[in-house]
């Protein structure tokens, strides 16, 4: 039976950010326990008045509960109430201490205090100027967005995305979502296509709306762009555009064309090679891939065709030379690759691990500084760049800093009108770049410079759309070398190895050597029971790998995982180790991820403004819960996020195949179950094993290994640039 109850909430038991589930306990007049109340809620405070409307349950486990159906809020009244609602984190510089010395001299004005006087806080010692306005921009904020928050509750919508819907359109938060909801899917990141449709349907937007088609449309394309497809094929994309909006096709065909002519979306009859049997198919993109494919093959085609400008070298005597000057015997493909290095405008130089890609680039660069070439070597990821810098022995950035990439002032600052100053451009981990930072990098090569692009094409793809690399090399036409051949001290390695025989489609070499087992450093755990692979990971990662490898826990172990979900997926996974590496109370909760200070925590998309791009690992230095900001140590510097910015980070303890590209660590742990057959490719077996520099330990199932070896059947990616690059190219 539906019952009212009144009373102030005393604590948050549990909060989850994304759905507003909340569980308080609320101090209700005329009773002497709290009362246990559950329900989805919109930044409960603790301090907070509710008025709720529901009905009293009992759980199995927890006893009695009062289960919220709808609710309305009102600030406290008594001192008390007014106490914690101020140091509950409200506002930012307020903290406990702080709320009630306010309290204690304000007593039950201090609302009305804070309200209309705001001034008189200066009467508190220790409050100056610049916290009273930070107060009085806090609290004229909480007033503004309470509105939006109250409006945007009745329509379904989660206190995190209420609160990046205030950020994006503020005072007209409110109109924006009535005139068009489906505005948020397209402005704001994090909220998608389903829940701004969710929000229209509660506003009585109809199903056959054009808006609501084209939003739809934008959201599959992107969906599909995550799934690394530049392009989808037209009458395929009618077809999933029609399913998923549950709409007939015609209604599909006027959204796209509407797109067509606001330019948000490229429909273009892609012609294919004279050879091919295949008949002209009709392709779809966001406008932003058509431009970066198109761009790419177009640069590529101009670099070509300038003359190179690198001074020629008698390349016998330069081989002789080099080979002195770094006492070693150069193999022949290393060799090519040096020759051509210095005879083409473009070259890729592709390896697996022990191939001898890093005595290249390093051959290379002392032979071109001879000469007096400028030169500058890059890679996608931080991590990639110091290897590259060690390595090589010479500076080396992201591809980003490369490019001083600069939010406020645009974007990427070097580009077609302010190039970079190079001659040489060697670029490194090339198989993780996308179109779209493809596209920029060219941009900024100028045309009398060589380019230089290795990576391994056997790892997995980038994680952006396209497949850029595997594109540049199946075009024919851009110089490639291949290198095939592991040397003697590679050979003694059994990462290495055996990172060749899975490439090659064989069983990995598990048996441990006649020494003894602590000599190796590939382990294989035979262990089908998804449980007590959980168990064994963590006592790998937690005991045994550290005490016998002298490795620290955090910092030299990465777990690595096929899959999000399931008991030994990324995400249960992360909660286990946390609790096992960095126990204790959480200090802030973001969906389902609780942080503490020292946690191992990974950027999980690309912020321009922060610097910080998709794959970033650090370790949370501090969280100040009074002005809700946690600090984060990226490398070498520290990072600050709002609590509200939360959702762009995630336990890092364990990550996915894909996020650990461009990256080596000391260890890498990994279980390979039958549930991940799914995700169980060739390609990720082998980038994987890769990553790891002293030591894998796969556990799981031969018979999973085996699957996940044998299938190396890619999932196809929808990109045009190999046709592009070969066209154009053959028009030189």
């Amino acid at each position: 039976m539906r019952v009212e109850l009144a009373g102030q909430i005393e604590h948050i038991t549990y909060y989850n950010e994304a759905s507003g589930y909340t569980v308080a306990k609320v101090k209700v007049p005329g009773q002497w326990d709290l009362v246990t109340v559950v329900g989805n809620m919109m930044s409960p405070l603790p301090g907070e008045i509710l008025k709720m409307k529901g009905e009293w349950s009992v759980h199995p486990r927890f006893g009695e509960q009062f289960k919220i159906q709808t609710y309305q809020v009102t600030v406290p009244a008594t001192i008390y109430g007014i106490q914690k609602y101020l140091g509950s984190g409200l506002i930012k510089g307020l903290g406990p201490k702080m709320a009630r010395r306010i309290v204690d001299r304000f007593g039950k004005t201090t609302l009305d205090i804070i309200e209309h006087q705001v001034h008189r806080l200066a009467e508190i010692n220790g409050i100056g100027k610049k916290r009273i306005a930070m107060i009085q921009q806090a609290w004229i904020a909480q007033k503004e967005i309470r509105d939006v928050m109250l409006f945007l509750q009745s329509h379904g919508v989660s206190s995190g995305y209420a609160t990046k819907i205030f950020k994006q359109y503020r005072d007209q938060s409110i109109a924006v979502v009535k005139q068009n909801p489906y505005r948020l899917a397209m402005d704001i990141v994090g909220i998608g296509f389903i829940i701004a449709d969710r929000i229209a349907g509660q506003l009585g937007f109809p199903k056959n709306s054009e808006k609501r088609a084209e939003a739809g449309m934008i959201y599959v394309l992107q969906n599909l762009s995550d799934e690394g497809h530049v392009f989808y094929p037209y009458d395929t994309l009618i077809q999933k555009c029609a399913d998923m909006l549950e709409v007939d096709a015609p209604l599909v065909i006027q959204a796209m064309e509407s797109l067509s002519r606001s330019k948000k979306i490229v429909i273009e009859t892609l012609d294919v090679p004279s050879h091919t049997q295949s008949k002209p198919q009709k392709a779809v993109y966001l406008t932003t891939f058509h431009l970066c494919e198109t761009g790419i093959a177009l640069k590529l085609r101009k670099l070509l065709s300038t003359p190179i400008t690198i001074p020629a070298v008698d390349s016998e005597k330069a081989m002789a030379w080099i080979q002195r000057k770094l006492d070693v015997s150069l193999a022949r493909h290393q060799i090519s690759a040096i020759k051509n290095a210095l005879q083409n405008k473009i070259l890729v130089i592709t390896g697996g691990p022990g191939t001898g890609k890093t005595t290249i680039i390093n051959a290379i660069l002392k032979i071109v500084k001879k000469q007096g070439v400028r030169t500058l070597l890059a890679a996608p990821t931080g991590r990639a760049a110091k290897r590259m810098k060690e390595a090589a022995g010479h500076d080396a950035q992201t591809i980003h800093r490369l490019l001083e990439f600069n939010m406020q002032f645009g974007g990427f600052q070097r580009n077609e009108t302010t190039p970079l100053s190079c001659d040489m451009l060697i670029i490194d981990e090339a198989s993780m770049i996308d179109t779209i930072l493809m596209h920029h990098l060219l941009k900024a090569v100028p045309l009398q410079a060589s380019l230089i692009l290795v990576g391994d094409v056997n790892q997995l793809p980038s994680v952006g759309p396209g497949n850029v690399l595997n594109d540049i090399i199946t075009s024919n036409i851009v110089p490639v070398v291949m290198l095939t051949e592991i040397f003697r001290q590679a050979k003694e390695s059994r990462i290495i190895t055996n990172a060749h025989r899975i490439n090659s489609g064989l069983f990995p070499s598990v048996a441990a050597p006649a020494t003894g087992l602590d000599t190796t450093d590939f382990y294989f755990i035979e262990q089908e029971d998804p449980e007590r692979v959980l168990q064994i990971i963590l006592e790998l990662a937690v005991n045994r790998i550290p005490s016998r490898f002298g490795l620290n826990a955090v910092e030299d172990i990465q777990v690595l995982a096929p899959m999000h979900k399931g008991i030994v997926g990324a995400g249960n996974l992360n909660t286990a180790l946390q609790h096992a590496m960095n126990p204790g109370e959480a200090a802030v909760t973001r969906g389902n991820n609780a942080y503490r200070v020292n946690d191992k925590v990974m950027q999980i998309k690309n912020n321009y403004d922060k610097s910080v791009f998709n794959g970033d690992i650090g370790r949370i230095q501090r969280i100040d819960t009074v002005n809700q900001e946690v600090v984060i140590r990226m490398d070498d510097r520290d990072v600050n996020y709002d609590f509200s910015e939360l959702d762009e980070i995630t336990l890092a303890y364990a990550i996915s195949v894909h996020k650990s590209q461009g990256s080596e660590y000391a260890a890498v742990v990994m279980p390979v179950l039958t549930q991940h057959f799914l995700l169980l490719q060739r390609n990720l077996i082998y980038t994987a094993v890769t990553r790891g520099k002293q030591l894998v330990v796969l556990v799981g199932t031969k018979k999973a290994l085996v699957m996940g070896i044998k299938n190396n059947k890619t999932t196809r990616r929808f990109t045009y640039l190999q046709q592009r690059i070969k066209w154009q190219g053959n028009l030189i």
